[in-house]
């Protein structure tokens, strides 16, 4: 459906005066660090290999200082994967689960990719499924963590909910938690002993490049990879174990294919400039400045509100909004989901904002990264663009 044009021009809305600094609020790959040029990657290993010792030793310093600024208990294991967060959470997935039931939680789109590998690949026969809309958590008090496996996204980059708390995993589990925290991790606090497998990309928070994963393993995880051996094969590219033995080196940098060094040297940058702002708690302290400035907007702003229903679990990083004025409202499905694309495309045609739209599988609206990489008063700066952005839509409404 087309936005209907008004037989004479209603209003007209005023331009902004001023544009964000940094424009870029896409929810991944992310906004670079402030102050990034490419003379960041002066230093890297390019044209090396990653075996030799150049190449190992920058491996090495990615996992130590990931374990430095996100606060990873020293049993823990670091690695280096394929494939960004999937392919992390993959690995998870296909070398853990089947030694017991899962529960398996989705209230967004990637925590429901997780259910279907589940159900229709892995085809587990006893895996329950937890669902929730957009803009809800499921109801933890009906997911058994004593005893099963439990698959979750600790924040939903497609619905800007996270999950506040870990208060719902007992300590004495028997099962093993995996969570999908690419983009909590660097920006949430992670409750770290009611964790066995946490999985993110380089992607997110810190606005590294793409196609790397990190896998990071609890000794209770380690444990389960070394007792058990799943009914199905599993491809070179998941093997995290060789003769009922972890193999060690890839959590020490002996990477299972072959990474990027130039993506390596980024991510390095990436976390120093991380523990030159505070580490986790300055990462943190970032992104819900960024987060306030929107609430701000959003108290005062009729039109629109928070995707998530529950202020307490309300995103810092993928902060989803949503249209809710009448006129909007009484729009069909088409309707609605036209004017929340004319939002974000007047808004990227005057170079303001870009990549704001909401998820393809979301429901229709905005979504803003304000992760620790953005300025807060490049957050500032948008908003009025989005008040500018609606006026000039809802005149094309009569």
């Amino acid at each position: 459906m087309t936005l209907p044009m008004p037989a004479a021009e209603t209003a007209v809305a005023t331009t902004p005066a001023v544009k964000p600094a940094v424009v870029n609020f896409s929810s991944g790959p992310c906004a670079k660090r402030p102050g990034w040029t490419p003379d960041a990657l002066k230093s890297a290993a390019l044209g090396r290999s990653h075996r030799a010792k150049i190449g190992k030793t920058k491996l090495e310093q990615a996992i130590e200082l990931t374990r430095d600024v996100l606060g990873v208990p020293a049993d823990y294991r670091i690695g280096i994967v394929p494939a960004s967060d999937t392919g992390a959470v993959e690995m998870a997935l296909w070398s853990l689960l089947g030694a017991r039931g899962v529960d398996m939680l989705a209230w967004e789109s990637f925590g429901s990719e997780w259910v279907t590998d589940v159900l229709r690949q892995l085809k587990l026969d006893d895996a329950r499924v937890f669902k929730a809309g957009y803009g809800d958590l499921v109801d933890f008090s009906q997911v058994d963590a004593k005893t099963r496996d439990v698959v979750f996204t600790w924040n939903g980059t497609t619905s800007g909910v996270r999950v506040p708390n870990a208060d719902w995993i007992p300590a004495d589990r028997e099962g093993l938690t995996i969570c999908d925290a690419t983009s909590a991790a660097f920006a949430q606090r992670l409750d770290w002993p009611k964790l066995d497998v946490v999985t993110f990309s380089w992607q997110k928070v810190l606005g590294g490049e793409a196609a790397h994963g990190m896998l990071i393993l609890s000794p209770r995880a380690v444990e389960r990879l070394e007792s058990y051996t799943p009914a199905w094969p599993l491809p070179k590219i998941f093997r995290l174990t060789k003769g009922g033995k972890l193999i060690e080196g890839i959590f020490k940098g002996e990477t299972i294919n072959t990474p990027s060094m130039l993506c390596v040297e980024d991510y390095l940058d990436a976390l120093n400039w991380a523990k030159a702002v505070g580490a986790l708690d300055g990462l943190i302290a970032r992104a819900d400045a960024n987060l306030a400035a929107i609430e701000r907007f959003v108290e005062k702003t009729p039109w629109i509100d928070f995707l998530a229903r529950d202020a307490a679990t309300r995103s810092n990083t993928s902060v989803c909004l949503k249209v809710v004025d009448p006129k909007v409202a009484a729009l069909d499905a088409d309707g609605q989901v036209a004017f929340a694309k004319a939002l974000s495309s007047a808004i990227e045609a005057e170079k303001a904002g870009l990549d704001i739209a909401s998820y393809r599988d979301a429901p229709p609206g905005l979504r803003i990264w304000c992760g620790a990489t953005v300025e807060t008063s490049d957050v500032e700066a948008l908003m009025p663009w989005l008040e500018w952005s609606f006026q000039k839509a809802i005149a094309q409404l009569g």
